[in-house]
């Protein structure tokens, strides 16, 4: 297969690149990642809080050595904060400057003239989708390419209708029209990363417009090659055992199972009180860096404890 200007040829090579930011993808990911990058196409990334979606894109700009340009969505997101507006305080004092300058009798000053300073690009400030397709913000290689930066859509889900229709139209030509300046066109389309944690379904019509991928919790083994990248200074043997208690805290119907981020947070912080293999006593105190609702603490400590830890040493041996 030919290869893109991102000058990876097949999933595997992306997938290597990737590591090299230690970042391990899995060959479902993979693949999603890599079609969205030959294809030009954003990429819907739904799954569980904490399983890596907004750490791809991360990785992605790390990897490319471009921007990474993030807009986190909440209820109420608009378009003054996700696309532009324009710097008010800077209007007005230079409407105050004006002001001088005519208390002064100057006869040279046009009012419209002055009207259309206020609306140019000296006043504009540009926000994230706007600065994604801003042709500044291209990073051009020493073989000539002209990599685009990553456009990071966080948390999708937790924005308005209102805004997600809005986007649809930002998504499917990358173009963005402030009526005092005109169009604003991409010259190379931005690298789009969407993510969900599907506390609402997103519409059909934004997945259409996207390439999609759900991404699972990494399984036994990757998770614990993840933590001894991630915290070099935890022991081997202690990092499977974490990841085997993550699993069964994963499949114990908690409200809120733990995410990758938090069990890192664990295995450094069983490192930094010295432990080099989880004990009955280590794992009830720390519960506090891996489940952060109470009432999910309160069920794994009514649970067999010893029988816990005795299952997750066989299984991180």
């Amino acid at each position: 297969m030919a290869g893109n200007i991102f000058g990876v040829d097949s999933p595997k090579a992306l997938a290597s690149e990737l590591e090299r930011f230690d970042y391990l993808a899995d060959e479902g990911l993979s693949v999603a990642l890599f079609l969205a990058l030959s294809l030009g196409r954003p990429i819907l990334l739904e799954g569980e809080a904490g399983v890596g979606k907004t750490e791809v894109a991360k990785t992605l700009s790390e990897w490319l050595g471009v921007e990474l340009i993030r807009l986190q969505c909440y209820e109420g997101v608009d378009s003054s904060m996700a696309v532009y507006e324009w710097d008010y305080p800077r209007q007005l004092l230079h409407l105050r400057t004006i002001e001088v300058i005519e208390a002064e009798n100057r006869s040279d000053l046009d009012a419209y003239a002055v009207e259309g300073e206020l609306y140019s690009e000296r006043f504009l400030i540009r926000r994230p989708l706007l600065r994604a397709i801003d042709p500044a913000n291209l990073v051009e290689t020493k073989d000539g390419r002209r990599l685009p930066p990553v456009l990071l859509i966080d948390e999708i889900d937790r924005a308005d209708d209102e805004f997600e229709a809005y986007l649809l139209e930002v998504l499917s030509d990358f173009s963005i029209t402030v009526p005092e300046l005109g169009t604003f066109v991409a010259e190379v389309p931005p690298i789009v990363i969407i993510t969900s944690n599907r506390t609402r379904d997103v519409h059909d019509a934004l997945k259409r417009r996207c390439l999609y991928h759900w991404v699972e919790h990494p399984d036994f083994d990757r998770e614990v090659e993840i933590i001894t990248r991630r915290a070099p200074q935890v022991e081997r043997k202690l990092a499977g055992q974490v990841a085997a208690l993550a699993e069964q805290l994963r499949g114990a119907g908690l409200y809120k199972p733990p995410g990758i981020a938090e069990v890192i947070d664990w295995a450094q912080s069983l490192a930094v009180l010295g432990e080099i293999e989880i004990g009955e006593a280590s794992l009830r105190s720390s519960l506090g860096a891996v489940l952060k609702y109470r009432e999910d603490q309160e069920k794994i400590r009514s649970l067999d404890l010893t029988e816990l830890v005795r299952s997750a040493i066989l299984r991180g041996a």
